[in-house]
């Protein structure tokens, strides 16, 4: 078993880096639409029921 994670240990971190960035822009993700931000989807057609951009129209 130690020599298996000796082996892929770049990988094994590698992997676990990725999956803590994927979760951090998740989270910010979240939290954006939950103040009532628009997620960064300026264009879309779910973007004119964002609280941002109802704001900018009144």
């Amino acid at each position: 078993m130690l020599q298996w994670l000796a082996a892929n240990a770049a990988t094994i971190v590698i992997s676990l880096l990725l999956a803590a960035v994927v979760a951090a822009v998740v989270v910010h993700m979240i939290k954006t639409r939950k103040t009532g931000g628009c997620g960064g989807c300026s264009g879309c057609a779910g973007c004119s029921s964002c609280a941002s951009h109802n704001d900018k129209t009144k």
